[in-house]
């Protein structure tokens, strides 16, 4: 969507706090011998809370409320008591909500408790890919440049990155034009951000992969050599100048 109004941005506001502090409490909440159904419980009280609904569930049924994904599964993990949280694991919580008609969307990868596995520096190179996207995002920018801008910032440190899993509009409903913001430089794509465009931007930085499969269950989606990967996300509203980060309550650079 575009922000066409005072009551536009205030929606948006309104639909992104609700994430952001779901998001930032599921996070703290999370801790080793609890299942990912518990946790999904757990977030879906708080969005009950603020009078939102979980935007996957509404828009296209999926089974819980936020989609938790853990280790080698990449995005769109379903919740359930059968995944048990360990200590060292990578876990990526993205939840997205509609709330009076406003619809806004976050994520972020943690690694729970010690960093057995040594994946932070992972994390570290996703919110750092993500930190530049926003930073160069503008009037007029070439999508295709901000998606190089993460992939050169993933190679940097030493990682590559997933390409089809993509950022997206977003706003009246979960997932608006522009519909394909990658995390590489695609040179078809010719878009550029337009001002008061309201847009999920995305990165999934890999140990390894390039692609994600999907798993067989319909939802859950993961790397076919064993790959981690780190998801970080942020709804924002493009201006001529640096945008505004509707999300920035979710806590993921604290």
């Amino acid at each position: 969507m575009s922000i066409a109004s005072n009551d536009d941005l205030t929606g948006m506001m309104q639909a992104s706090e609700a994430v952001g502090k779901t998001l930032k409490a599921m996070r703290e909440y999370a801790k080793p011998g609890m299942s990912t159904l518990e946790l999904d419980e757990f977030g879906a009280a708080i969005l009950d809370a603020f009078g939102a609904r979980p935007a996957p569930k509404i828009s296209y049924g999926f089974p819980g409320c936020a989609c938790i994904s853990v280790n080698h599964a990449v995005a769109h993990g379903i919740p359930a008591a059968h995944i048990i949280l360990q200590e060292g694991d990578l876990v990526n919580i993205d939840v997205s909500a509609e709330l009076n008609g406003f619809f806004a969307d976050n994520g972020g990868s943690f690694v729970l408790g010690q960093d057995f596995q040594h994946l932070n520096p992972l994390v570290e190179s996703s919110k750092n890919a993500l930190r530049k996207a926003l930073q160069q995002i503008r009037h007029g920018v070439k999508i295709a440049e901000v998606g190089r801008t993460i992939a050169k910032s993933a190679q940097k440190d030493g990682f590559t990155v997933i390409k089809n899993l993509l950022g997206h509009g977003i706003g009246r409903s979960l997932h608006e034009p522009p519909h394909g913001i990658p995390c590489f430089y695609d040179r078809f794509n010719r878009g550029k951000f337009q001002k008061n465009a309201v847009v999920a931007v995305e990165t999934f930085i890999s140990t390894r992969a390039n692609y994600a499969i999907d798993t067989g269950d319909g939802w859950t989606l993961s790397t076919a050599d064993g790959s981690f990967v780190a998801q970080h996300e942020h709804t924002i509203v493009v201006t001529d100048k640096e945008p505004i980060i509707l999300t920035a309550s979710n806590g993921i650079w604290d």
